[in-house]
């Protein structure tokens, strides 16, 4: 028994309540481990020395290193406490607090048994529920469709569809996105998430001069509002992107500072090393190492109610349905708190993403924010689909890692993304093998989260790295791929109306170089199968196939299969 590699921890992504009956326990192991048997002892905290029950534990997530053991246990009563027993060749031994012990007290284990003392209601994380079979539309908006004619066009300098440089601006405006609506819902959209659209000088809007004022070149607050609500009336949500970690040089609030230095109202809403702004030589923290983003201090107070406001004005200004945070991990965790609340007291079911590229744990824990961009399911398809690195076994692995860095409720609220704005496209990375490009579109429609779909990859728009990747949208119907058109659309379908696909448990494994991903609910399952290898491969015990690329029985190279049963 390797008994570094054993882990549990109360009260975390190892122990937690699903709602006030049903809770979680998670138990790690090694691999090397796999012929142990591993159970759980339970009980209700205060008769736990006279009344017990045990439970075998079954493996549920494997990766690299480790095996995941994982039950739901339903309780009479909230207040549980457990260990766990671990039979190796005939003898028995237990975990605990103590650590592996050859013996257990159970008339003392109120000294070191695990325990989840009882289940509040107001620490159970809720899951959005739209989220679990949400497909979002993630569209920068200079670059999808300009619907204002009549506008100022002098600040436009670039013709539509020319290669974007950093700061060139094509026209894109939220009155094309509301002419394209019908477009968008034809599409099976879900939900818009939309990259700033504040007042700023950018092309990406990311560096915002007035939080509160929709940006002339992309319309007005009118604008917003009629796209919002025609949004709702086809069931389609808006979010909007919340660029709370830095603002704008030429933001008021700076300006001030820029002026008065330490005599500034405003001098503390920042964090500047000097008794005034010297921007030539950024003594001043600011974004990366842009000068004209400085940094707000998120832990000041004044900017806290600032930035709170910001997010509740257009709530009850415009009725959007959540934030997606930039830079999340760079701002204050008593921040993200504050705004949580008060967000949720406004709207309930509003949805919170943040942006962090790594395991975000410590902000995903119910009291901050609903899930994240999945930037760690993009780098794993990109190994597998583009870069050849993964295997199907290392990618299920992989895969499997991932979802047990969350809770199962965080998990079906994820953000699952092949690119953004920020990224390559993933259609260019596979060296534009539309094949490619659906079967890891599939992943991402499989995988337990709600599915983002960077604008353009339907019609499979080209590109680098930024700005490459904020092509103009290609409108000309006789440059699109209808099959590729279809294929996505047929996916997104069944994203939206496959229940299995919103609320399935979750098994992914590999056979015979086959990538397989198994959502299973109420006795009923569907099944995804990929294929990255260069032969064909034989499927075994397919059911009823509802999608993909088989043949006599075989999964062709490049191709994936779903099917039922």
């Amino acid at each position: 028994m390797n008994r570094h590699a054993l882990l549990h921890i109360p009260e975390s992504r190892y122990c937690f309540p699903v709602d006030k009956e049903n809770a979680v326990i998670r138990f790690r192991a090694s691999k090397e481990d796999s012929g142990l048997e591993f159970s759980i002892i339970y009980g209700m905290k205060y008769d736990f020395h006279f009344t017990r029950t045990c439970k075998k534990l079954e493996i549920k997530y494997s990766d690299s290193l480790y095996n995941y053991y994982e039950i739901r246990l339903k309780l009479d009563d909230v207040r549980l406490v457990y260990i766990f027993k671990i039979q190796e060749d005939g003898k028995t031994y237990y975990f605990s607090e103590d650590g592996v012990t050859e013996d257990y007290n159970f008339v003392e284990s109120f000294y070191n048994c695990f325990q989840l003392p009882y289940i509040n209601d107001n620490d159970v994380m809720p899951t959005v529920e739209w989220m679990r079979n949400a497909v979002f539309y993630q569209i920068f908006v200079d670059r999808f469709k300009m619907g204002d004619e009549n506008k100022d066009k002098s600040y436009i300098n670039m013709k539509w569809g020319d290669l974007p440089t950093p700061k060139s601006h094509a026209g894109g405006d939220l009155r094309g996105i509301i002419e394209k609506l019908d477009y968008i819902d034809g599409l099976g959209i879900s939900g818009i998430y939309l990259t700033p659209i504040f007042e700023s000088t950018s092309n990406h809007k990311y560096d915002i001069k007035n939080y509160k004022k929709i940006d002339k070149e992309f319309g007005s607050t009118e604008d917003l509002k009629e796209l919002v609500k025609k949004a709702h009336d086809k069931g389609i949500r808006v979010i909007l992107d919340a660029v709370f970690n830095h603002c704008s040089f030429l933001m008021e609030q700076f300006q001030d500072v820029v002026r008065n230095g330490k005599d500034s109202k405003y001098f503390d809403w920042f964090l500047i090393h000097g008794d005034k702004v010297d921007q030539e030589n950024c003594n001043y923290e600011c974004f990366a190492s842009c000068n004209y983003m400085p940094k707000l201090n998120t832990a000041n107070k004044e900017v806290q109610d600032f930035l709170i406001d910001v997010a509740t004005y257009w709530i009850d200004e415009a009725d959007i349905d959540g934030w997606r945070l930039d830079v999340a991990d760079e701002v204050s965790h008593e921040f993200w708190r504050r705004f949580r609340r008060e967000v949720k007291a406004k709207k309930n079911d509003a949805v919170i993403i943040g942006e962090n590229w790594h395991d975000a744990y410590p902000s995903l824990m119910g009291d901050q924010q609903d899930s994240i961009m999945n930037y760690a399911f993009t780098k794993t398809c990109l190994d597998y689909f583009a870069k050849g690195r993964f295997q199907a076994k290392e990618t299920a692995e992989k895969l499997n890692n991932i979802l047990m860095r969350n809770m199962e409720q965080v998990n079906y609220m994820m953000l699952n993304l092949l690119d953004s704005h920020d990224t390559h496209r993933f259609f260019t990375e596979t060296s534009c093998s539309k094949e490619k490009l659906v079967a890891a579109f599939a992943l991402a429609v499989f995988f337990p989260g709600a599915t983002c779909m960077y604008y353009g990859t339907e019609i499979a728009t080209e590109g680098g790295y930024d700005p490459d990747s904020r092509r103009c949208f290609d409108w000309n119907e006789k440059n699109w791929d209808m099959d590729l058109m279809d294929s996505i659309k047929n996916l997104i379908h069944l994203k939206r109306t496959e229940i299995l696909l919103g609320y399935g448990d979750v098994s992914i494994s590999s056979k015979n170089d086959l990538l397989i991903i198994k959502r299973t609910y109420m006795e009923h399952s569907i099944n995804l199968v990929i294929n990255m290898s260069k032969e064909c491969i034989e499927i075994d015990d397919a059911g009823q196939i509802i999608a993909g690329n088989v043949t006599e029985g075989k999964l062709s190279p490049m191709g994936y299969c779903i099917y039922k049963g």
